[in-house]
């Protein structure tokens, strides 16, 4: 029987082993999508105990708690303690064995704290006081714990209205990590939303002139896109979760503009038509400033309407979608392909049943000399425990290039999440160790050892044009 979570955790071959300690086991971090805070960063806070760092909006463990049957006052609720919840995580996680939940926490547990004991209930409170003593030390404050990884840069993940004020001093400060800003303008796209059209008035104001016609709202989005590249944005990020795209000209976008505008029914056909003249204008501009779009597609968001009027979005009630858009996100990418002006696109799906079609789909806009300009994205979300990233690599090799893959991201709140990158890099060493043990690839370690490389960091810094 092996020993949980030893140092060849999930490395079942001599190859794998191999290209895992010599090759990934030391490459920096770049982790180019996540929802950590530049405030909180530029602060260098220390936590207050680990049941704030795990437990405060991770809507993953909020979900697998739910399942086990914890109040949600235990989960969500202000009037319980951290302690109380984090008993209630100890006992959710016992349960979690299959789980990647199960493998984070307890990666976390010894990366950060040198715990190597299982987490239980009957060890909660052990482990809670060590991981507390440890946390109000200076070495483990904010900037500490990402160092502890060795990140070396990250991308938060922005609206238009924000102004960067902590991104603006972390960069004059010279911080050694840089902290860069991902434009992400979903709320000026999603006219279906309620909040679409006080969203363009706040827009205006931020930007000050109204943005009365389609062409005014494009000049403001960037203009902030301007201000954000000067911030040293270098992605742009996407939620595409219907009506992706149809064909339409700037005078119909402009007119379903000023229907919007004007409170008039606006019909499913008509919000594609807007989001497809958005996204494809978007998508020019990010070509002419050498920016890489992000495409996230397929989340069908607060399907419970009872638990979104009581915990609000984002607290784990988001689901995957499955409805079929290959014809759509193909006529996206040719509109800016067929001028020459795509960028360099990421595309993840929450579905895996989609995995299959992106991958096949980005070999349909490779070209322009750059390796990988259309990516496969990594196991997102639903996808990103060990199956899933299995077949993701699976799916990409099967169809692409994995060499020239951009690698993993945390997509994260939590600052302890960057283990996630080390489970990932053991997850592709296995899968490389076993073709060469199948006798499916030859042992070249060396061309091996430095796609692993690549994979883990090199790549991902020359796609986003970070120093590397």
């Amino acid at each position: 029987m092996k020993q949980f979570l030893d140092e060849n955790f999930l490395l079942k071959n001599d190859t794998a082993k191999t290209l895992y300690h010599s090759y990934a086991k030391n490459m920096p971090i770049f982790d180019f999508h996540n929802h950590l805070s530049a405030e909180e960063i530029y602060k260098d806070c220390c936590f207050e105990n680990i049941g704030r760092v795990w437990l405060g909006g991770d809507h993953y463990k909020w979900r697998a708690m739910r399942a086990y049957g914890i109040p949600e006052e235990q989960i969500t609720g202000n009037k319980v303690s951290d302690w109380e919840k984090f008993k209630a995580w100890a006992k959710t996680v016992q349960a979690a064995m299959g789980n990647p939940l199960y493998h984070w926490t307890h990666l976390e547990l010894q990366r950060y704290f040198g715990i190597t004991k299982p987490l239980t209930p009957e060890n909660a409170k052990e482990i809670w006081d060590k991981c507390n003593e440890k946390l109000q030390q200076e070495e483990y404050s904010v900037r500490n714990l990402l160092q502890m990884q060795q990140v070396k840069a990250l991308c938060t993940t922005n609206d238009p209205l924000e102004d960067l004020d902590y991104h603006r001093k972390l960069k004059d400060e010279g911080y050694q990590i840089q902290v860069l800003p991902t434009f992400r303008p979903d709320r000026a796209i999603a006219l279906e939303k309620d909040d679409f059209v006080p969203y363009i008035r706040e827009l205006g104001e931020k930007v000050g002139y109204e943005l009365a016609s389609i062409d005014l709202l494009l000049d403001a989005l960037k203009d902030r896109l301007d201000f954000f590249v000067k911030m040293g944005c270098v992605v742009s990020d996407h939620s595409l979760e219907c009506n992706i795209y149809r064909e339409s000209d700037r005078d119909e976008a402009d007119l379903i503009y000023q229907k919007k505008r004007e409170g008039r029914e606006i019909t499913p056909a008509e919000f594609g038509k807007y989001r497809g003249f958005v996204l494809r204008s978007l998508g020019r501009e990010y070509h002419r400033r050498q920016m890489v779009m992000q495409l996230h597609i397929g989340a069908l968001r607060n399907n419970s309407s009872r638990m979104f009027r009581i915990t609000g979005a984002d607290s784990g009630f988001d689901g995957m979608n499955d409805f079929h858009y290959a014809p759509e996100i193909s006529a996206l990418l040719d509109s800016m392909d067929k001028t020459d002006e795509l960028p360099k696109t990421v595309l993840y799906c929450l579905n895996p049943n989609d995995m299959e079609m992106l991958a096949v789909m980005a070999g349909n806009f490779q070209g322009g000399q750059i390796k990988g300009k259309v990516q496969l994205g990594a196991a997102w979300w639903f996808n990103d425990h060990k199956a899933g990233m299995e077949k993701h690599l699976e799916d990409l090799a099967d169809v692409g290039i994995l060499p020239t893959f951009i690698g993993m991201l945390t997509d994260s709140r939590s600052f302890l999440s960057f283990p996630r990158h080390e489970y990932f890099r053991r997850i592709l060493c296995e899968k490389l160790g076993s073709w060469v043990e199948d006798g499916e690839y030859p042992p070249d370690l060396a061309y091996l050892g430095k796609a692993v490389e690549d994979i883990c960091y090199g790549n991902a810094a020359a796609y986003f044009g970070i120093p590397s």
